[in-house]
């Protein structure tokens, strides 16, 4: 997916004030600086910096006031954790979102496999096989997301529940992103080889394998970095959306 000038200009200033907040440079109830002072100091258009605040109003870093301006608004540095779809639209993306995901589907492994229940293991299960029977990419991606959900829901802490719904399907990389189209056969194939991970990681939770649970898990999102390292290195990317 082509990124435009204007776009990367956009994030830049995103990112700069996003900073700024973060670490205190600008407190809450801090003006930000207008449209005019803006592209003088950085050499941008009103546009950029119209869509740069735009993106931090949608994150909550930013409230307008009519006739005032804009400010950085109460809580802003206490916002919650977001990973934005338009922030995975490229494979480094999707690798960065892998990489967080590592440690966390690590323990969450292995406290389903300490205090799964019984209607637990028949929710896996469940996902599993719908994962095993979808025949289409959207059907893959709910399964794939249940999944996951499951195993959260497994742990009996409601955190990593929480935080696996509010990811989303986020949690799991785009499959047109790697499949490249909608060959059907291809993507059974691709489908198949993510459900023979499942079931290893679900083999080990119902066995009550921590251990077990833990090397599955973190083989699962090893295998899918490499995946998309491959992918990047043959010249794929994402496809236009």
């Amino acid at each position: 997916m082509a990124v435009t000038k204007a776009a990367s200009l956009a994030d830049d200033l995103v990112q700069r004030f996003e900073e700024q907040i973060e670490t205190g440079g600008m407190p809450v109830g801090s003006r930000f600086p207008t449209e005019k002072e803006i592209t003088e100091t950085f050499g941008v258009s009103r546009t950029v910096v119209r869509e740069a605040y735009s993106r931090l109003s949608a994150r909550g870093l930013l409230v307008s006031r009519r006739g005032s301006g804009a400010y950085v608004p109460d809580g802003a540095q206490y916002r919650a954790f977001q990973v934005t779809a338009d922030e995975i639209g490229e494979i480094d993306d999707v690798l960065k979102l892998l990489e967080m995901r590592m440690g966390f589907e690590v323990e969450m492994a292995d406290l389903a496999a300490r205090r799964r229940t019984e209607a637990d293991l028949v929710e896996l299960r469940r996902t599993v096989a719908a994962m095993e029977e979808s025949r289409d990419v959207d059907a893959s991606v709910a399964a794939d997301a249940a999944f996951h959900a499951a195993i959260a829901r497994a742990t009996g802490n409601s955190h990593f529940l929480r935080f696996t719904q509010f990811l989303g399907v986020r949690l799991v990389p785009s499959r047109r992103l790697y499949l490249q189209g909608d060959d059907p056969v291809r993507h059974q194939r691709y489908a198949h080889t993510i459900n023979r991970d499942h079931v290893a990681i679900y083999t080990a939770i119902e066995a009550g394998d921590a251990a077990g649970a833990r090397r599955a898990a973190r083989r699962h999102i090893q295998k899918s970095i490499q995946r998309y390292r491959t992918l990047k290195e043959s010249g794929g990317d994402a496809p236009s959306r």
